[in-house]
């Protein structure tokens, strides 16, 4: 631009340096608002769980001499082939009065184990009910789904602030509502706006964070701030369900720390990026002097000058307002949006699906859990060693591979070796489980600032679109174990050939503009420039002058 250099925001407020108390302190604080995002997507492996059950048989039967000295337990060892049905009694006090051969279904209800309470046991939802346990669970996911999709055009037009703290109102209002709920239409409703506002919440403060935090600052809090919260909330999850075995008062016990944190509020700022990118200068840079004031910098006299980041506002005269077109409108764009949408969709699809299988694995279900969660806490430590050393396509390329491979070597395990089984899921788990938190870091650094959120919020509803059959695909586990580790393999090891196709990150700068976009890899493994941004260089030849096609 003639009459001054262009700057991008990383520069313009490089004064702040990297790690000061304000830094510091967004980062502690939204890594902790990212505990409670944690336990609720996956607190229905406890809520909905269902306990071992019989038939009621109490005094429904006609008593003999030998009945009598029976207990209840031993009763119903005669009484019932399955949980789901017993034998039919004969009404008549006679010699050949007792157990017949006909099976009649659980006509006077169940009666379940006495070491948890959910909704199960609260509403009968076994046997011809038992489709009910899986549907509540995906309409979670639907209003992550909803939430996914809405949130991030709210958050790009309303601001980044509001809708954090909205949803995390609406994520604990919701839960605390469920609690008392009534009947199991009203805690699916409600299972379904508490969807919502957990992913709402989660990516919204993700994008708040990522924003207000320089590169190297920036990594840091996505892999071992607000990862590993997420990762810390789901290790509480076992920690409350087992002093806390009734699910409503589980629920109660979710949302207080949601509560607790809703004052931040007066401490929190709205994303600087965001409010620069809508020509707000003044509350930018009010923001920029108060960071600096807390880290004790001195500031410049004008932070924001129109020369130096013209391209980072827009013209109030020819203000434009970008929408989720804007996201396939150009190649680069399309490419990266189309690449996004299929990886996420697979990365959540086997994340929740080997989370919510838990359950479903031998031994104590609390240790299963915590298990589960520490293997993703390794995780992300792991990746959070890695990102600096390794390419972006390809660390996330060697995670989902071996997350694949894991999970295909399960079919080899001969029958009767549960522990290795569950040892190479875990193993799968782990791999996943860095990818999971990897993307969120990569596609920050791929999608420019005016569609960040919106971007970020279409490949999280395609994520969801396939968390929704998560809980039917464990289901059909009950009659195949292997079959949903085979699914889970195979599309792993698809989003990882996928995944070398996207450019390479590391080091760059984030993107403002559209325009600068990078282009994926299609003939050639460029080496690309951090300065190659222009979304005409969309052919593999134009992205580096050395490449070779």
């Amino acid at each position: 631009m003639p009459g001054g250099k262009i700057k991008d925001f990383g520069e313009l407020t490089s004064f702040l340096g990297d790690y000061g108390l304000f830094q510091i302190l967004m980062t502690v604080l939204l890594s902790l608002s990212a505990v409670p995002c944690g336990y609720m997507g996956v607190i229905v492996v406890f809520v909905s769980d269902t306990p071992e059950h019989h038939c009621n048989v109490s005094g429904n039967f006609t008593r003999t001499g030998s009945d009598v000295e029976a207990t209840l337990q031993e009763r119903n060892s005669w009484m019932e082939p399955d949980s789901c049905s017993r034998y039919k009694l004969r009404a008549n006090c006679t010699e050949t009065a007792g157990v017949g051969n006909e099976t009649e279904p659980c006509v006077d209800g169940w009666i379940y184990s006495a070491e948890r309470y959910t909704i199960v046991s609260e509403w009968d939802l076994v046997c011809d009910n038992a489709w009910k346990v899986p549907f509540s669970t995906s309409l979670f996911f639907v209003g992550v789904l909803i939430g996914s999709f809405i949130s991030g055009h709210l958050s790009d037009r309303f601001g980044r602030r509001p809708v954090f703290f909205f949803t995390m109102a609406l994520q604990t209002v919701t839960a605390l509502i469920q609690a008392a709920s009534m009947s199991w239409v009203m805690f699916c409703v409600l299972n379904c706006l508490r969807g919502l506002g957990q992913i709402s919440n989660y990516i919204t403060s993700l994008v708040l964070g990522s924003e207000m935090l320089s590169q190297s600052a920036r990594v840091s809090f996505t892999l071992l701030g607000h990862s590993l919260g997420f990762g810390i909330g789901y290790a509480l999850l076992p920690l409350f369900a087992y002093f806390i075995r009734g699910w409503r008062m589980l629920l109660v016990a979710a949302a207080i720390p949601s509560l607790l944190f809703l004052p931040t509020w007066w401490v929190i700022p709205e994303s600087p990026r965001w409010l620069l990118q809508k020509g707000r200068v003044e509350e930018a840079e009010l923001v920029i002097r108060k960071a600096a004031k807390w880290n004790r910098v001195p500031v410049p006299e004008v932070i924001f000058r129109t020369r130096e980041c013209s391209d980072l506002m827009q013209n109030k005269e020819e203000e434009q307002t970008y929408t989720y077109m804007d996201l396939i409108r150009t190649r680069n764009m399309r490419n990266i949006t189309i690449s996004g949408v299929f990886i996420w969709m697979s990365v959540s699809m086997v994340f929740y699906g080997l989370s919510l299988n838990t359950s479903n694995l031998n031994g104590n279900i609390y240790l299963n859990c915590f298990l589960s969660a520490v293997i993703d806490l390794v995780a992300y430590i792991a990746t959070w060693l890695l990102v600096k050393r390794a390419p972006r396509p390809v660390l996330l390329f060697s995670t989902l591979m071996f997350c694949g491979i894991m999970l295909l070597i399960i079919k080899l395990v001969p029958e009767g070796m549960d522990a290795v089984s569950q040892v190479l899921a875990l193993l799968g788990k782990m791999g996943v489980s860095g990818a999971y938190c990897f993307i969120y870091v990569f596609f920050t650094e791929l999608i420019p600032t005016v569609v960040r959120n919106m971007g970020l919020g279409i490949a999280s509803t395609a994520a969801r679109i396939s968390s929704v059959i998560c809980p039917y695909m464990i289901y059909v586990g009950i009659y195949n174990k292997v079959l949903p580790y085979l699914i889970f393999g195979t599309i792993s090891i698809m989003a990882a050939v996928v995944s070398v196709l996207l450019p390479d990150t590391r080091n760059n700068k984030l993107p403002d503009l559209i325009s600068q976009a990078k282009p994926i890899r299609r003939c050639c493994w460029a080496k690309e420039t951090s300065t190659a941004w222009s979304d005409t260089n969309e052919d593999c030849k134009d992205v580096s002058k050395s490449a070779t096609c």
